[in-house]
């Protein structure tokens, strides 16, 4: 299985500290090591990075944790190959464009023998069944709306969406638009809320605490899901199996 990482945020942030520790899971602490991969928003841009080798090792992982880039949404993930070879085509976070704007995704399970029917706007480019979901998602979501939903119209479509892949096999997500993030758990996701007033926190996978009140705003606000807790001493909540969550400038929204 893989594992995953998203910031949803009030206003623009790094993902240092919490990407610093995620790293170590693909094959330093973990054995995550068959690729990985993270997105972030920049308004309507988006900066991909992505790579076959192990986060642990990879000289783009380290570049990244010394470069920090600010923004309100990031996805990363870690990947253990289940479905698909281990090539940079599978590297997770997929992107696509649907009405004029960029969508991620990636995705923690397995879906076995998962072959949708798909038309030609949405195709995957690489083997697995995460991108093929992700194709699906993306075309049904096209399919039910004529012009751009807001975010409560794109959550109530997912919600008659995603158990129609989550019966098939595990489907622990990540998915956003650049305007929000979308976590859905089938087996297991933790999040926390980060804000005023700000506590310190210390890593689980790597020799490292932060305080938050040093380097935070009282307005600041980030949400952090992930597979599992990042950090020692901080209160993360477990998502319940089957649970669909919004989140919007760093809060749960439905």
């Amino acid at each position: 299985m893989c594992q995953l990482l998203g910031l949803n945020c009030a206003t623009p942030t790094d993902a240092t500290f919490s990407f610093t520790g995620f790293c170590q899971r693909g094959g330093a602490t973990d054995h995550h090591a068959d690729g990985w991969g993270i997105a972030f928003f920049e308004g309507k841009g988006l900066r991909l990075f992505i790579d076959h080798e192990s986060a642990a090792a990879s000289p783009v992982a380290a570049f990244l944790r010394g470069y920090p880039l600010k923004s309100r949404n990031i996805i990363a993930h870690v990947r253990k190959a289940t479905v698909g070879e281990v090539c940079l085509e599978n590297a997770h976070p997929f992107t696509r464009e649907l009405w004029g704007r960029h969508w991620v995704f990636a995705h923690n399970g397995d879906l076995k023998d998962y072959h949708p029917k798909l038309h030609s706007h949405f195709l995957p480019v690489g083997s697995t069944d995460s991108e093929r979901a992700f194709c699906w998602l993306m075309q049904e979501l096209a399919k039910s709306h004529a012009s751009v939903p807001s975010v409560a119209e794109l959550t109530l479509t997912l919600r008659e969406l995603v158990p129609q892949i989550s019966r098939l096999g595990t489907f622990n997500f990540l998915l956003s638009n650049g305007d929000a993030l979308w976590a859905h758990c089938s087996t297991k996701l933790h999040w926390l809320i980060r804000q005023h007033p700000f506590q310190a926190a210390t890593l689980m996978d790597e020799d490292w605490t932060v305080d938050f009140a040093d380097i935070n705003q009282a307005g600041d606000r980030v949400a952090v899901i992930v597979t599992t807790p990042l950090t020692r001493n901080e209160q993360w909540a477990a998502f319940a199996p089957g649970e669909l969550k919004v989140f919007v400038d760093g809060q749960p929204v439905g």
